[in-house]
């Protein structure tokens, strides 16, 4: 039998009744009537302050895996401090922060930096912004489009860290590795030199050093480039070679160790990766990438989206496609056929992954 409600009352937010739960009524025992719970008593209480750092000076601060667990967070008005968020969140916004140190793991939506200078960073995030900042360092792993507005001096590199509950916090952000467009930054303000890139030889920890505090060394943490759960590419510093090679992975229970095994293979050998991408593809979107190959892989595409690389250096080619017959034989993997046409087969796919990402 449903519950009725008198006029009076006003819906919860976003326009629904609240729901009434079990327990309302009359006491079995006693007869006396019981107050009724709704939902809202039910969930648990979250206390802003515990999402918060605000008007820090020289302290070392931070959240561990689990302590999070996808809230917002705000950082505020914090100068001379070490900044450690392990753990995935929904959005973060950073305001008038000077001179810090900032390590914040997955966001499954935006950071936004405003008012801050003189502050370096690791980030990872669906969409990155700043706003009046002034000389910000970041190893970025970012989703879509960096976008920087009125803001001087910023440097970007690609993200590198591991520690061991990171796989699955970009798993519960949403976000995969794979997509990181770091060094593809806009600029809304035009005709200004505002931004760079990071030295290719930049050390994280150099940067961003390891957390010194008792509590947050439990954190298992890396900054070895070797070790990042993000692949390290090139994104737009200029090639080394005129011949790149496309390489596209299938969805399946080994597409990501197959892709990371492909990118120890061919950069152990010397060649660099430039880029990476997952993105689900349709039947159409085979025959404008892989050509006259398209009929082969198309049945492959409803398993799940596909991880492509693209490897640069001369002799890459021919080294991916030896790499993928001795190391992935039983695995259906489509690799440039020729030097000739690799460089539009990396054209098509990133042009149509741009498209797919709305960039």
């Amino acid at each position: 039998m449903g519950c009725f409600f008198s006029r009076r009352r006003k819906p919860a937010q976003g326009g629904q009744l609240p729901q009434q739960q079990e327990g309302a009524g009359q006491d079995a025992a006693t007869g006396e009537q019981k107050a009724p719970q709704y939902s809202w008593d039910l969930r648990a209480k979250v206390d802003p302050k515990d999402y918060t750092f605000s008007g820090l000076k020289n302290e070392t601060v931070g959240r561990l895996p689990g302590k999070v667990a996808g809230q917002q967070f705000v950082i505020q008005d914090c100068e001379n401090c070490k900044i450690y968020i392990f753990d995935h969140s929904a959005t973060i916004t950073i305001d008038d922060c000077v001179n810090c140190q900032i390590f914040l793991g997955p966001i499954k939506g935006s950071v936004f930096f405003r008012d801050c200078k003189d502050c370096k960073c690791v980030v990872a995030c669906q969409q990155f912004r700043t706003r009046d900042c002034r000389k910000l360092e970041v190893f970025l792993c970012c989703a879509t489009q960096p976008i920087i507005e009125s803001s001087t001096g910023m440097k970007f590199g690609c993200f590198q860290y591991y520690y061991p509950e990171l796989a699955l916090q970009f798993k519960d952000a949403g976000l995969s590795i794979f997509n990181n467009t770091w060094s593809n930054i806009h600029d809304f303000t035009p005709g200004e030199n505002n931004w760079g890139l990071l030295p290719e030889t930049a050390v994280v920890q150099d940067y961003v050093p390891l957390p010194s505090s008792e509590e947050l060394k439990a954190v298992r943490v890396s900054t070895d480039a070797a070790k990042s759960l993000i692949p390290i590419t090139r994104g737009r510093r200029q090639k080394n070679s005129d011949e790149s090679c496309l390489t596209v992975f299938f969805a399946g229970d080994y597409t990501t160790a197959n892709a990371r095994k492909l990118i120890d293979e061919m950069t152990s050998k010397g060649f660099q990766l430039v880029q990476t991408k997952e993105v689900l593809m349709k039947a159409e979107d085979a025959h404008r990438v892989f050509q006259q190959s398209a009929l082969e892989f198309i049945p492959l595409l409803e398993k799940g989206p596909v991880v492509a690389l693209e490897f640069n250096g001369d002799g890459s080619v021919e080294q991916c496609q030896s790499t993928i017959n001795e190391v992935f034989s039983g695995t259906k993997v489509f690799v440039s056929e020729s030097k000739a046409s690799a460089s539009q087969d990396v054209d098509n796919f990133y042009n149509f992954a741009d498209m797919q990402m709305g960039m």
